[in-house]
């Protein structure tokens, strides 16, 4: 259930703004990310008459920011 504010209450609110801050600071304010992933896959089937499995699967991700 919402309560409807009249221009009072809305006259009566106040905003203060956030201070700046930086992100990834570091040495001078020089940015920098380094990130390295690397995902595989392996199928195997085995004992089974008749019947196949295979799976291929590669995936790597470098990224590099100064």
């Amino acid at each position: 259930m919402r309560k409807e504010l009249t221009f009072t209450e809305l006259d009566s609110e106040r905003v203060e703004l956030l201070p700046a801050r930086d992100t990834l600071l570091f040495f001078g304010k020089n940015n920098w990310a380094s990130v390295y992933a690397s995902n595989s896959s392996l199928a195997f089937n085995a004992a089974s008459i008749y019947s196949s499995a295979s799976s291929n699967a590669l995936q790597a991700v470098t990224v590099n920011q100064s």
